[in-house]
């Protein structure tokens, strides 16, 4: 037989470790009590004995009588006894009360449990702007429901960023696979469509399935840093540089790069999520910089920070425009890239994602007409000071 929930509650627990403690220091100051009390005053029973009574005219009678100090015994045997009868009565009274002010006492410590508990049941997956905000004493339970909140705001954020990006992921799939059901309906299944359709077609269809794989890889990448399953080690910051612009410096115009690394850069890190970093910034410096021109790639060390910046010769970044510059799927309204390549929108947003998972920052400066410049700030492998980068640019 199940015993009832009440007896398998830990406030029914504390309470019986409550009363169990309170009733045995009160039974032990009782006992103790007594024994002190025996040992102090020797009580025994009055021994009687029996005593001639004579007056003037001679023998009158017998009378009981008992010493002083046996009357003495006598009283404090009576004393004693009364408070052996007072001491049993009193136990199981006490241990009644030891009870209920176990419960109360349980009760009251347990409160802030109850809030806790209460407040996760109302939390779901799809709503987690619940929270418990515990008041009172800074205990050990406030640290609890502190964390707790803490942790909310966590996942708070994770899933809110996670349904924006699947959002914007479904958005943004869903135009190129229009683009190829579209094609695929009007031209390539259908009969009387001519060579030349059929051709500009399947070249319409490859540009959306290039930009879909695109787009997937660079979701895949976005997961992998979330997963946060990378192992860091000892990274060469301009060495990183200089591989990334051999592998991601490949325009198909004629454009110059221009090296200016500094030696005897390392932190600690991901090799190939640095890599990438470096490689989105210079693929994006070579969709937008104009023919002839020059794109430059400069690593260096500020204080305790390590940076690598990518300038262009390009159109430029409106003011209003930099804040989002690093904005999952955000994209110019105008710019010269866009008659060129269709881009997915999660270069820049890997670029932060990568930097801020090593303790870094990602800045931006930009002038219309003259061109922009990409910063990567990274903690140095020797820091060992609080302060932030620097708010200036590397010169370009």
């Amino acid at each position: 037989m199940r015993a009832p929930e009440v007896f398998r509650s830990i406030r029914f627990r504390l309470t019986v470790i409550y009363s169990i403690l309170l009733f045995a220091l009160a039974g032990v100051t009782l006992v103790v009590t007594y024994f002190a009390v025996e040992q102090a005053t020797s009580p025994q029973p009055v021994t009687e004995r029996t005593a001639k009574v004579y007056n003037a005219e001679g023998y009158v009678g017998t009378m009981t009588v008992a010493d002083v100090s046996q009357i003495e015994a006598a009283v404090n045997y009576n004393t004693l006894q009364d408070l052996r009868r007072y001491t049993l009565i009193a136990l199981p009274a006490l241990f009644v009360a030891s009870l209920g002010i176990g419960w109360v006492l349980s009760g009251r410590v347990l409160r802030p449990v109850g809030a806790i508990a209460r407040t996760a049941r109302d939390i779901q997956a799809t709503d987690l702007t619940r929270r418990i905000r515990l008041d009172g004493p800074r205990d050990e339970l406030r640290d609890l429901a502190d964390t707790i909140d803490s942790m909310l705001d966590r996942l708070d954020d994770a899933f809110r960023a996670q349904r924006q990006l699947v959002d914007d992921a479904s958005h943004e799939l869903r135009s190129p696979l229009a683009i190829i059901r579209t094609h695929l309906d009007a031209t390539l299944n259908a009969p009387d469509a001519t060579e030349d359709e059929r051709r500009r077609s399947t070249a319409v269809v490859d540009r959306a399935t290039t930009r879909m794989s695109r787009l997937v890889e660079d979701l895949l990448a976005t997961a992998r840093r979330d997963a946060d399953a990378l192992i860091d080690t000892d990274v060469d910051l301009s060495a990183v540089a200089r591989e990334a612009g051999e592998e991601s410096f490949l325009p198909e115009r004629p454009l110059r790069l221009r090296n200016e690394l500094t030696g005897g850069l390392h932190l600690i890190g991901d090799a190939d999520g640095l890599r990438r970093a470096a490689g989105n910034l210079l693929s994006n410096a070579v969709r937008l910089a104009p023919t002839d021109s020059t794109v430059t790639l400069a690593t260096g060390r500020t204080g305790s920070w390590l940076w690598l910046a990518v300038a262009d010769q390009g159109p430029g970044i409106a003011p209003e425009d930099l804040p989002r510059v690093f904005d999952r799927f955000w994209r110019a309204a105008n710019g010269a890239g866009d008659s060129r390549e269709r881009r997915t929108g999660l270069g820049l947003a890997i670029v932060r994602q990568i930097v801020e998972s090593h303790g870094g920052q990602v800045a931006a400066f930009s002038e219309l007409g003259v061109g922009s410049t990409f910063v990567l700030w990274l903690p140095a492998g020797d820091r060992t000071d609080d302060e932030p980068p620097p708010a200036a640019s590397p010169r370009k």
